[in-house]
């Protein structure tokens, strides 16, 4: 076993985000109730080892979606809120009882863009992160998608849990995808694509290889991934992109086995991730940052 992975035992402050084609039965739509009660058990369980673990999670649209009975991914802002409003409370709801289970209380946290934006709120929601975890609750993060505009094309939330990774100083960020890690190019049309284990540095050769993809369900690309990581191992987490068909894979990487794509931390005192942010327009254009 090699001595990166090997450090990812001692990771103290996870964050695990999970997308929307991850949550559902693809053929139906519906919830799958298995795969939730997978991962509520593995993070009570890192939780009762003493680790701190937060979880981001889509898929308030894509349930309330259903709920409410349409068959395709609405594309109109009011709509996708609708559903989002429809969908939240059910999907955390479900994890609620679902934690439950095993003796462990969970928060919801809903944030929208004006948390990032003034630094005063960004103070705030992280004594808020602080409390839960000292208090042994598992925060559940969402975008707020019943009022926001902007946030709900953030990127699939991966963008999100990077800048919650950063906001309460994790040493470990998680992503969950339907692929296995960064590949040198997209598998599924390209037989030969070959997955890459490590990414020490964050260059334009990886960034290049963040082609975007879109699913059923999901919205987020390899791109925004790769955002992501460059957020969270410049803030000083390390990162691993996994495939959520299996959440046991969650316990096998801290484990420190080989799967996924790691990207190694590095912190840089010289990256400000509300500059990054708006660089890449995340915050809306002409968006000013209070700090």
């Amino acid at each position: 076993m090699q001595e990166y992975r090997k450090r990812l035992k001692e990771k103290k402050r996870i964050v695990v985000k999970i997308g929307s084609s991850s949550l559902i039965h693809e053929e139906t739509g519906n919830m799958n109730y298995q795969k939730l009660e997978r991962l509520v058990r593995i993070l009570s369980d890192l939780n009762n080892q003493g680790k701190d673990v937060i979880l981001v999670s889509s898929g308030a649209i894509v349930v309330g979606r259903k709920a409410i009975g349409l068959r395709e991914r609405p594309e109109e802002l009011a709509m996708k809120q609708a559903c989002a409003a429809v969908g939240q409370g059910q999907l955390m709801m479900t994890y609620q009882k679902l934690f439950a289970e095993y003796n462990q209380k969970a928060a919801q946290i809903l944030l929208t863009k004006d948390t990032m934006l003034h630094a005063h709120r960004r103070t705030n929601a992280r004594n808020t992160f602080r409390e839960l975890l000292n208090l042994g609750i598992i925060p559940v993060v969402n975008e707020n998608d019943t009022v926001s505009t902007e946030e709900i094309e953030f990127g699939d939330n991966d963008n999100l849990a990077a800048v919650v990774a950063a906001i309460v100083e994790a040493d470990l960020l998680i992503l969950l995808s339907d692929i296995d890690g960064l590949y040198t190019d997209d598998p599924r049309s390209n037989p030969n694509a070959r997955l890459i284990p490590l990414v020490t540095a964050i260059d334009a050769g990886i960034e290049a290889m963040g082609k975007d993809n879109d699913t059923a369900f999901g919205t987020g690309g390899m791109a925004t991934k790769i955002a992501a990581a460059r957020i969270a191992t410049a803030s000083g987490a390390d990162m691993i992109i996994a495939n959520a068909s299996q959440m046991g894979i969650i316990s096998r990487i801290m484990a420190g086995d080989e799967v996924g794509t790691l990207f190694l931390s590095h912190p840089d005192e010289s990256f400000h991730l509300m500059d990054y942010l708006e660089q890449k327009n995340y915050l809306g254009k002409g968006a000013v940052h209070h700090d």
